[in-house]
């Protein structure tokens, strides 16, 4: 995973240029005791298997598009779409296309 710390107070931008989406890793914005959040990039065809998080979490698609299924549940994420899970929800992911996801997980 690529580290790319955001500062507190500064922006940070989260959209790749599409030259550089296929080859993006996933980056780590911010990790503190109480939360988590990532830029995750998920490329075309890549499955991420069944897992789950032990705290809510939120993913916004920012660019492509992802198949996000919750138990029995598909959404199909495109840029704009936003998605809550509570802790301990099963989900997996699929990429339709390169993609990239903000991810915010937050800790107990």
């Amino acid at each position: 995973m690529g580290l790319i710390r955001a500062e507190a107070g500064e922006a940070t931008r989260l959209l790749l240029p599409e030259s550089e989406l296929a080859e993006a890793k996933t980056t780590c914005l911010v990790k503190t005791d109480n939360f988590e959040a990532m830029r995750m990039c998920v490329h075309a065809n890549q499955e991420i298997p069944p897992h789950k998080t032990e705290g809510p979490l939120t993913v916004q698609c920012l660019q492509g598009n992802v198949i996000f299924k919750v138990g029995e549940i598909t959404n199909d994420l495109k840029p704009g779409d936003w998605l809550y899970l509570e802790g301990g929800q099963m989900h997996s992911l699929k990429g339709v296309k390169d993609s990239a996801l903000l991810l915010t997980i937050l800790f107990s």
